[in-house]
This record gives C-alpha cells, structure tokens and sequence, in this order.
C-alpha cells in the first residue's frame, strides 16, 4: 500500500512509523503546512518523501488526515474531490459529527472512513512519534453505514495491523462519549496546572515536591493547544455539560470540607473507587 499522512505529529508520525516497520505500507509520503516538520519527519525515516497535497494524493492507496479538528471539515472535502473510486481516505479526528456533517452530500462520501484512534500522549510533533503507541488500545469508526463496505475493509485492516481493535459509534455519540472520558481529563489537568502555578510561586518546590501523583493528574497540562482549542470549539456544548457536573462535583468536596464531614468525603472516595472495577 503506499499510504499518504497528511499532518506530521505525533498521530500522524507515529501511524507512519508502525504502518511502514509491521509491513502494512509499502511507501509512505507526508503533507505538511510546516516545512520544519515535514523535514524532521524525513530525517527520522518516519516518511520516504513528502509532496503537495495533489500529488501526494494522486499516486496513493490511502490517504490519512491527520490535522487539528478544525482543518477537517475543509481538508477532508478537498481530499475527497481528489479520489477516485478505489481510494480510501480516513480521518483521526477527536471530535467527529463536524466532519461527518462536512462530508454528508459528498459525491466521494463512500470512500471516506470517519476514525478516533483513542491513544496518544501529552508531546506533539513527529519528534513525539513512538512505536507501538496504538496496541491494545481501541479506534472508535463513525457512520459506517455511510462508507463503501471495501473502504470499511481496508481502514479495519489499517488497524488491526497498528494492533487495535475497533467499536463503532455514530458521530453525535462519538462526541458525547469522549467529552466524558477524554476531554474532561485535559480540562481538568490544565486547571490543576494553572492552580498549582498560582499558588506555588516557588518552581523549585514544584520540581521538588511534585510526586507520582502530581505528575500523573497534571501530565496531560503538557498537551498542544493548537490541537486542543480546536476540539473544545467543535465539543463545546458536550464540554459544558460534562464540565458543569465535574465543577458541581469539586463543589461537594469543597462544601464537606468546610462542614468538617469527613465521613461523607470518606464515602465519596469509596464510591469513586470503583473505577478500579472498569479500569482494571
């Protein structure tokens, strides 16, 4: 397969990476706005050449888009009119209903396989790629009903040799469900952060005292922006409903701690112990 990435991060670069080391990918060519990028992420071997979007398209198999989520709903139109009917292009998007909607009445709506590859980490850019980063973990598909069963194929296929499974879910769903477990997660780290940051103007204490369980709740603050605004834009009001019971949530422990109820806060962390049932 020679397979084009569109978008050389740490997604990008590192599908790139495993695609042409597990066999999948005969020959890999990247698309870059950033000409810095697209040079790194040839002199890491993570692409064999890199090309305009026209060119790049027009002589592969399969055609990832790997941009911010803001780009997508331009971007993988564009690509689409670029296709011809054995083509397949994907998306890795976090956010899904808006490119999907982008797409609706696409004469080349069949060969386009909206995914969510759920894995990745707080460093951005193809210098950020890592081997191995998407075993075991799972792609989410979006409105299969609307791809070309062969298209369909071929993306599962693309997968499975990354070692993931996949679940399916329609694109409202989609984002409802990574608002909850995903996109709360990065808000809440970046609010520590910057509470922590407030509070302690000391760094070197930071540096000193933090321990496994700062650096764990706070990992995610280290995260792009520019791939994150983007996803808050386009998740807005899922975000909000979920921020809305996680800030009603803070303000239960904060109402026990002034009431000095220890044995509801007890309770409270029991109940939430039971994560561990899920997340074994």
């Amino acid at each position: 397969m020679n397979i084009t990435i569109i978008g050389t991060g740490l997604i990008g670069a590192s599908m790139a990476l495993d695609l042409k080391q597990r066999g999948f990918a005969r020959h890999i060519t990247g698309v870059d706005k950033s000409p810095a990028h697209l040079q790194k992420a040839l002199q890491l071997g993570l692409i064999q050449s890199a090309m305009t979007l026209e060119a790049a398209v027009a002589q592969s198999d399969i055609i990832v888009v790997a941009t911010p989520v803001d780009s997508l709903t331009e971007l993988v139109p564009q690509v689409l009119s670029l296709v011809n009917e054995k083509q397949v292009v994907l998306d890795v998007g976090s956010t899904k209903k808006a490119v999907l909607d982008a797409v609706k009445k696409h004469p080349r709506r069949g060969r386009f396989v909206a995914t969510h590859p759920m894995a990745g980490t707080e460093y951005s850019g193809p210098e950020a790629a890592i081997s191995n980063l998407f075993v075991g973990k799972c792609c989410v598909l979006s409105d299969i009903h609307e791809s070309d069963a062969d298209a369909l194929g071929i993306c599962q296929k693309l997968y499975a040799s990354l070692g993931m499974h996949t679940t399916t879910l329609d694109g409202e769903a989609h984002d409802l469900h990574v608002a909850y477990v995903s996109h709360i997660s990065h808000i809440a780290s970046f609010a520590l952060a910057l509470t922590v940051l407030e509070k302690e103007r000391d760094e070197n204490r930071i540096f000193e005292l933090a321990s496994g369980g700062f650096q764990s709740t706070v990992r995610l603050a280290k995260s792009n922006a520019d791939t994150w605004v983007p996803i808050f834009r386009q998740n807005r009001d899922h975000v909000l409903d979920v921020l809305d019971e996680f800030i009603n949530t803070i303000s239960r422990f904060r109402t026990l701690l002034i009431k000095r109820d220890f044995q509801t806060f007890e309770t409270l962390i029991r109940q939430a112990n039971d994560i561990r049932r899920i997340l074994h």
